[in-house]
Parts: C-alpha cells; structure tokens; sequence
C-alpha cells in the first residue's frame, strides 16, 4: 500500500485525554516515535508525575488553542468519559483541521455508535487493547505494557484508509498483535472474558470471611486478583455492556448450581465428570497441550 499523503507517527503530534495505566504506558511507547506527546489529565497529581517522569512531552489539563496543532486525539478514559468526550467533541474541536481520533476502551459498541455521528473532519476508529493491571494509576505505567498483547480494532463505515494506516503504525511500534472485529462480536466475546471473570472474582471476596487470611495461598490470590481493579473504571464497562453480561451470569449461575447439586447429593462420578469435562475445555481455550 502506498504510504503517500497518508499521516506517517513520526511526524505527528498525539493528543492523549486520560493518563492512567493504560495512556501513561502508550504514552511511553510513542514518546520518541513521533514528533510530539501531549498528556491531558484534570489530576494535577497524575500531570505533575507525567512530566517529573518525561512520560509525556507536555502535559494539560484541559483541550486548548494547542489542539490546533494535534493530528490524532486518543480517548484512554474509563468508558463513560470517553462517552462524554465524544458527545461533546463538536465543541471541543474549531475550525476545519482534520484528525484521527481512536479510543481504548473496554466496550465498543456503544463508543462506536457515538463515532458515528462526529464531525466529518473527525476520523475515528475503535480499538481496544487486551491488557493492564489491577493498579491503573500512571505509576503503574510500563512502556512494554502493549508488548505482545491483542490489540483489537473496530472500523467504522466512515473510517479511512488514512487512520487505517495510523492505527496500524501505531500497533508496529507497541509490538502488539492487530486483529479485526465488529462492535457486536467485541462485546459478547469481552463479558465472557473480563467482565464476567472481574464480578465472579469480586464475589469470591466478598463470600470469603476475613479469618481465613493467613490460609491465603497461590490459588485464592490468582482467583481474586481482579477484584482489586478500581470500580471507577468497571463500573462504566458493566453499565456499557449490560446485557451481554446479564447473559453470561445467567450462565454461570447455571454451573453453579450444577456443581452444588452434585455435591449436596454426594455424586462423586458425576461431579468427577464436570470436572474433567472443565479441565478439557480450559485447556481448548487457552491453547495448552
């Protein structure tokens, strides 16, 4: 593909809005990699440690006349900002200039839906990539954080090939691993896989009594890990994708109450039976031998 007329990163100026984990840790991964890094943040704490750790070139707290001067704004909020931003991006944005804009967050189909109706010097796309930690301050940031890690992109009807081959040099230079995937899809397959994981491991803290700390072991540990992700960001994705995961619980209920069936009725086949059948499949869905 021809690269002529198409915005190249090294030459390009990213508007970050959100300096968390996740927009430190691309912040990183660019600085250096194109011409200019802006962090945008209404922390002073998070602006005053972006700049002290030169994560980003500039740092500000609010959109001003230096948008003038951006190529691509990138949306690293928790979903219901980044909600917020695109409704209000009419205002936010003066004049003609055209930009790539892309989010990363956790739903998409609501975001995209919003994306539709931006401004037509606005080109969006979304993307979401597949990874963090349970700690999403800016002092958790990493700049290999992206390194290796699915990084999903859905495109929208308006999209062009411009942001296109933004995005994807954007991927090249986080080491991440592009994949394709409609709005729908994300969501359904997303409740299943960190939706429903985070509020399963939420409720295996909340049934378990403080007594039992010193017992604490690997396993408990790996099984509630993500019950310590902040409910700032969860809170805004399970409203976001409601229904897909109402689905999911429903499912997961139902294998809960086979497995108290069968261990209240002391049915040590069938219970032997789940839980080779589990094993099988754990071992098809992650790729193990």
């Amino acid at each position: 593909m021809s690269t002529e007329g198409l915005l190249q990163l090294r030459n390009s100026k990213i508007l970050i809005i959100g300096l968390g984990l996740m927009g430190g840790s691309l912040a990183l991964a660019l600085k250096g990699k194109c011409a200019k890094v802006i962090g945008l943040d209404i922390d002073p704490e998070t602006l005053k440690i972006a700049m002290e750790q030169q994560i980003v070139d500039d740092a500000v707290d609010q959109i001003g006349s230096f948008i003038s001067e951006v190529d691509c704004i990138v949306l690293a909020t928790p979903v219901n900002l980044i909600k917020q931003y695109l409704g209000e991006m009419k205002d936010l944005i003066v004049g003609s200039k055209s930009y790539i804009l892309f989010d990363i967050g956790s739903t998409k189909k609501e975001i995209t839906d919003l994306m539709t109706s931006l401004p037509d010097n606005i080109d969006p796309v979304g993307c979401h990539p597949i990874c963090g930690k349970e700690n999403l301050s800016i002092r958790s940031a990493e700049r290999t954080l992206y390194f290796g890690a699915p990084f999903l992109i859905t495109k929208l009807e308006r999209t062009t090939e411009n942001a296109m081959s933004f995005i994807n040099q954007i991927v090249e230079v986080l080491g991440a691993k592009r994949s394709f995937v409609d709005a729908e899809t994300h969501d359904a397959a997303l409740a299943n896989v960190s939706h429903l994981p985070y509020l399963i491991s939420s409720a295996l803290v909340m049934a378990s009594p403080k007594p039992i700390s010193p017992y604490i072991g690997p396993g408990f540990r790996s099984s509630s890990r993500l019950a310590g992700t902040s409910s700032s960001m969860m809170l805004s994705i399970i409203q976001s994708n409601r229904e897909n995961i109402l689905k999911n619980l429903e499912n997961f209920t139902d294998e809960i109450n086979f497995l108290t069936s069968v261990i209240a009725e002391n049915d040590t086949e069938g219970l032997k039976q789940y839980l080779d059948s589990s094993r099988e499949n754990y071992r098809g869905l992650l790729g193990a031998e």
